[in-house]
């Protein structure tokens, strides 16, 4: 990995982190694909919830854990929400349209994407939240990289 184009930003509150959620969302064009890397618990869902409030989606935004898919289409640009820590093979993909989705005019969010990086475009933003305790309950380390 290049970590040329890395930035590491460390966030001390979910708000702290909502808002740089916030701040990718307002920032994201059409056709933008992101893949959110991190441990149970770790705040994806409240990074998450910040891009769509960038994007302008006000409705309530939670991890489609059971879907693997959900679709806002309220804010400047379609926000697709993919969770696919219960896919078994990326080839479950197809059956829920995912190219028609992330080569299309949305923003594609997905949570757990090292379980398909065989089918991830090769030109994506990974977004990686760690914790270290050691640091305080609520810190967290959130490396961004373009690839």
């Amino acid at each position: 990995m290049d970590m040329e184009n890395s930035k590491v930003i460390e966030t001390f509150s979910p708000k702290e982190t909502f808002e740089l959620g916030k701040r990718i969302g307002m920032e994201a064009k059409a056709g933008s694909v992101y893949t959110l890397i991190g441990d149970l618990g770790v705040g994806k869902t409240v990074f998450t919830q910040g891009v769509a409030e960038g994007l302008g989606i006000s409705e309530p935004v939670n991890s489609p854990t059971f879907t693997i898919l959900q679709v806002y289409d309220e804010g400047r640009l379609p926000f697709y929400h993919f969770d696919v820590y219960r896919i078994g093979d990326s080839s479950e993909m197809d059956e829920i349209g995912f190219e028609d989705y992330i080569y299309g005019d949305g923003v594609s969010f997905i949570e757990w994407a090292n379980l398909i990086e065989d089918i991830i475009p090769k030109h994506h933003t990974e977004i990686k939240i760690e914790k270290n305790p050691e640091k305080g309950f609520d810190y967290r380390k959130i490396t961004i990289t373009e690839l």
